[in-house]
């Protein structure tokens, strides 16, 4: 049996000119899943719950303060180095955010989000969330 890995996953929200836009960041190449798209987010460290962990994570990748809102559900994939359980909450954050661990990053609209090739764990959220961005 795989190890479980669990993560969390933020989906940045903000309203652009056709509706809500979240964001997407791109894995850079030298890292585990380079040049896939997902939600920014990490590994919960012992003792945090997954909002603590959520805002810690938003704080290292992108240097903003966020506040960790809303459930929006899991997403679960078995890759060759164990099975990551992603749980996904919509973020609101102050500041603009900087990139410190991913190469680039986009803000998606509803029409947009197949326009990017997500990790397979984030997959089962962008179902989740396509209709609330209309």
């Amino acid at each position: 049996m795989s190890r479980e890995i669990h993560v969390v996953g933020a989906v940045l929200r903000r309203a652009g000119k056709d509706g809500q836009q979240i964001m997407a960041a791109r894995r850079g190449s030298g890292k585990r899943m380079a040049g896939y798209w997902e939600f920014p987010g990490g590994k919960i460290e012992p003792g945090e719950t997954p909002e603590i962990a959520l805002a810690r994570e938003l704080r290292e990748e992108l240097l903003v303060d966020a506040e960790v809102g809303e459930y929006i559900g899991r997403g679960v994939f078995d890759y060759p180095f164990g099975r990551v359980v992603l749980d996904a909450y919509f973020c609101e954050c102050e500041g603009v955010p900087r990139l410190t661990e991913h190469v680039e990053f986009r803000w998606l609209g509803a029409d947009e989000l197949e326009s990017v090739e997500w990790a397979p764990a984030d997959l089962p959220i962008i179902g989740q969330i396509r209709q609330i961005l209309r």
